[in-house]
């Protein structure tokens, strides 16, 4: 199998873990665990192939997508009382999971237009779309939410791996280079606490005090 094709199948697997792991917080059943799973792992790649018009999405081509999302939350309903964290394991699987899904969302945008703005925005919808899912379903506080930067390192990685194949470097550089960005941003972001300024003059009023 080609570079892309295992970046892939790692990116799925990782979110669908993620997904189980959530499951596993709110204490559901098996068919709940495949189900996060399986909406968590095929999340970011279904809205990257609506977005490129690319029908029927890529899991109803390829079915062994869903059964890749069915053994991991198999063996996370199996394993997952064993952590001493869980909700620790989900953001750091998430973030290996975000660091190979924007490279490959990147490819995929960048074969179906060519276009380098598209690569990056579908590397980014890739990456992120399914732990938003995850978040939403599960009750949990979005990863959107969270201080420390997210989006923005899928956006590098993206943007980085976009770059280096402009520069003629071969795939499998160019990829390791996008990973490895995104990696290091999200990393660091959750180990060292980075964040953006956020705008602090005016909190938000209630809506009911607005009308």
């Amino acid at each position: 199998m080609s570079l892309l094709v295992y970046l892939d199948y790692a990116g799925i697997a990782l979110f669908a873990a993620t997904g189980a792991l959530a499951a596993s917080r709110k204490q559901l059943d098996l068919i709940g665990f495949l189900f996060f799973a399986m909406v968590t792992g095929t999340g970011g790649g279904t809205v990257r192939d609506i977005v490129l018009g690319r029908v029927p999405v890529f899991w109803v081509l390829n079915p062994a997508y869903i059964l890749v999302c069915c053994i991991m939350g198999v063996i996370v309903f199996f394993t997952a009382h064993l952590l001493e964290s869980r909700y620790r394991l989900l953001i750091w699987l998430d973030a290996i999971g975000l660091a190979a899904y924007c490279v490959l969302g990147a490819a995929k945008g960048l074969a179906a237009t060519g276009s380098p703005t598209i690569a990056i925005v579908t590397g980014t919808l890739t990456a992120t779309f399914g732990g938003i899912l995850r978040d939403l379903m599960a009750n949990e506080p979005s990863v959107l939410l969270r201080p420390e930067i997210y989006v923005t390192a899928a956006l590098i990685g993206a943007g980085v791996f976009t770059a280096a194949n402009a520069l003629g470097m071969q795939l499998y550089l160019a990829s390791a280079c996008g990973v490895v960005a995104a990696f290091a941003v999200r990393g660091g972001a959750l180990w060292f606490g980075w964040t953006f300024p956020t705008y602090k003059h005016q909190p938000g009023r209630h809506p009911d005090d607005v009308m």
